[in-house]
């Protein structure tokens, strides 16, 4: 396994214990960047209008499309070590 998988799969458990919970914004990037880094460009339907939560979600991750996984990881992983 890479070093930067490595340091990905720490920052997630890392993502799990901060001490603070990061505002909507913050855990919209923190949501689309994990997708980014292990599923790819979303490829998925947008949802409805009726699915507030789900569309931001859509949203987030869609504004990553074309970033590499180990852009994805990199910037996770930044994002994660500067909330902590």
């Amino acid at each position: 396994m890479s070093d930067i998988k490595t340091r990905f799969e720490a920052a997630v458990a890392n993502s799990k214990n901060l001490s603070e919970r990061p505002d909507n914004a913050t855990l919209l990037k923190i949501y689309a960047l994990y997708k980014q880094a292990t599923t790819g460009d979303n490829a998925e339907k947008k949802p409805g209008f009726g699915d507030m939560v789900g569309r931001a979600k859509w949203d987030a991750w869609n504004s990553c499309k074309g970033a590499s996984a180990d852009d994805a990881m990199q910037q996770y992983i930044d994002l994660i070590e500067s909330l902590a």
